[in-house]
Parts: structure tokens; sequence; C-alpha cells
């Protein structure tokens, strides 16, 4: 059954970003449900008002929330073309807020007397949910605006280190290397993070080469789709780069000079391995403490052989915060087409104030000639 996952994930990247979106929010509704159930059979109350209709309007409200907010970003462009769309944009966080907040009263009043613990567990219960499944789905589904390369490595790199690292223990395991997983295994550990190391390099500079993997998606207006044409960053094209005093020796007598050609991509892979490798692991380390506190041995059986979703899913998720995380520090810029979305948001004095102020700016520093009157 492992073969045939991998067999559909590469089946999915095949049909695009469109569905790779669809998929990661069919995986958060189900991993949302596995939490959810074990809640409810946890407390052990069958007849608790609203407890399942409140969490699943909860789930929809932050959906609502965190996609409008990606698609406000990505393609605020087309939202501004028509009215309807351009007062949701203008509203969203407000009508986001208000939806909660019904979700608030609604809990509030479903309140009885010999429940209150227990509702108020649950309440506390859903939103634990919430911020594991629902945030960590959204930084994926804006991972895969960046380009098809920040998702597809990340979740290769999980993949990786989960088989080598079982792949090294079984072999090779010999000294146990935390109680929480009495499987798991020191030489697992480490063998699995050189293998990760090694992959994740291998993988980034073949997807390097082609622009369907690094290219961000964008909107296209003249073809009125989400498109993935583009002139590839300088992230994704070797690099020259000057090599350290220390160094300098070893790699004249390869290469002939002090300077080495590099993809500036393979350095951030490196990175993502490490964490993926060191950190990774920890989320799966943090789903079997979760399972034995509360005495069950999978969040599921949807998965033969694996469990539920979430088994599959709980290291994914930690990484892909990071990637984000990493993202927004080191790599992501504002795009045009986010400025251009606020500029339509003002009022059209406004608008042309900043063409002035804009095109004077241009035509000082010599970037912009003007036609002589």
């Amino acid at each position: 059954f492992t073969w045939v996952m991998i067999f559909g994930f590469a089946l999915m990247i095949y049909a695009g970003p469109l569905a790779l979106m669809l998929v990661v929010l069919a995986v958060q509704v189900k991993c949302f449900a596995e939490i959810i159930n074990i809640g409810y059979a946890v407390y052990k109350i069958h007849g608790l008002p609203w407890f399942r209709s409140l969490s699943w309007y909860f789930l929809i409200t932050s959906n609502y929330f965190f996609y409008g907010e990606s698609l406000v970003d990505y393609f605020g462009v087309v939202d501004n073309r028509t009215e309807f769309l351009r007062a949701l944009v203008k509203y969203h966080r407000f009508i986001s807020f208000f939806l909660y907040i019904g979700g608030f009263v609604w809990f509030v009043l479903s309140l009885v007397k010999r429940y209150y613990m227990k509702q108020f567990s649950l309440f506390a219960w859903t939103h634990v949910a919430l911020l594991i499944v629902v945030t960590q789905s959204y930084l994926i589904i804006r991972n895969i605006f960046q380009g098809l390369i920040w998702f597809i490595v990340p979740v290769s790199m999980i993949v990786c280190n989960d088989v080598m690292a079982y792949m090294f223990g079984f072999f090779f395991g010999r000294t146990p290397l935390i109680k929480l997983s009495p499987k798991k295994t020191w030489e697992g550990f480490i063998g699995g993070g050189f293998a990760t190391v090694i992959f994740g390099l291998l993988i980034s500079y073949v997807l390097c080469q082609y622009p369907f993997f690094v290219c961000p998606i964008e909107f296209n207006e003249e073809l009125g789709r989400m498109t993935l044409d583009c002139e590839p960053s300088p992230l994704f094209r070797p690099q020259e780069y000057t090599v350290p005093a220390s160094l300098a020796p070893l790699v004249r007598m390869v290469t002939g000079k002090n300077t080495i050609m590099i993809i500036p991509f393979l350095l951030h892979s490196l990175s993502m391995s490490v964490f993926s490798s060191v950190i990774g692991p920890f989320g799966g380390f943090f789903a079997s403490g979760f399972k034995r506190a509360f005495k069950i041995k999978d969040f599921g059986d949807i998965i033969p052989g694996h469990g539920g979703i979430m088994d599959r899913f709980d290291c994914q998720y930690l990484m892909a915060t990071f990637v984000n995380v990493y993202i927004s520090s080191f790599i992501r810029m504002d795009s045009p087409q986010k400025l251009l979305q606020q500029i339509y948001s003002l009022k059209p004095e406004l608008q042309l104030e900043l063409f002035t102020a804009l095109r004077d700016s241009l035509t000082t520093r010599g970037i912009l000639q003007l036609p002589a009157p």
C-alpha cells in the first residue's frame, strides 16, 4: 500500500497545483474528523448538545478565513473586477470575525448545567484541533503558491526520512532513542538523517531544471487561469560563489579557480533536510505521546496497515510550518500582484495620486522616459 500512496502522490503532482490544494483540503478535513472523534470518545458523552455541529461550524469558519486570506493575497487583482467580490475582499476579516462570534454565541447558548466541564473541555479540544490542522494546511497552501518545489521537496524529505530511519533501524538499530517510541533507535535516527540530506540535494537539483516546479503560481489575466510559466529566478539557476580562503587551494586543484558554481536552492534544501531529519521526527513523537495519553493505537483505520490520515501526516504539519517561516524570513518578497491588490482597494483619487508620484519618481531616476510634449 506504501507504493500505492507514492504513485498517488506523483499523480497529484502531475495533475497540477489546484489538485494538490484540493487534496490538502481533503486531508485537513479527515485529520480534523479523526481528532474530534477521539475527543468525543474520550469524554464518552453521546448526547452532548451540538458538539459535533459546532466543531464542523468552526472548521468551516476557519477555512473561510484562512483560504480567503490566500485568495485575497494572490487573486486580489481578479477579485476587484466585480463589485460583489470587491466587497468580500474589503470586509473579509470583518465577515470572518462575526462568523466566529456566531459560533461562540451558539456554544454559550448550548451550555447545559450538568455538562459544563466537559463542554468547555471539548470547546478547547476543538480549538486545539483547528490550530494543529487548519493553520498548518493553510501554510501548506501558501507554500504551494510559492512554487511546487516548496511543497514537493519538504514532503518528500519527511517520507524519505521516515523510510530510511526504519531501514537503518531495522538492520543496524541497537540503541533506543526515546521512550515514547520504543522501536526508534539512534542508528535509525542518524542513518535516516544522512540519507535525507543526500536525497534532498538530489531531488532539489532535478526539480530546479524544470520551470513547472520552480515558478510561483500566479493568475494569468489573459488566459483566465492559474499558470506556472516564468523565467526561473536566480535562486534556481547556477550562481558563482567565491569559496573561503581555507578551501581555496583544494577547490583550485579541482576547478582551476577560487570559485564554484552552485544552485542557491540547494543550500536552502540543505537547511530543510537538516530540519526534517532532526526536528521533523518529533512531530511523530508528539503524536505517539498523544495516542499513549488517550490509550489508542492509531488515529483511525482508513489506511490499511498505516492507521489514520493523521498517523501519516503528523510530521508533515511541523515541516510545513518551518518551510513557510523559512520562505517568509529568507526568500519571499512582496509580489507586484499583491501590491496591485492593495492599490486597487484605494479610492480612485488616491490611485491617481500614487500613479503621479510613481511616474515622477521613475522619470527623475531615469528609469522611465516620457515622450517630449
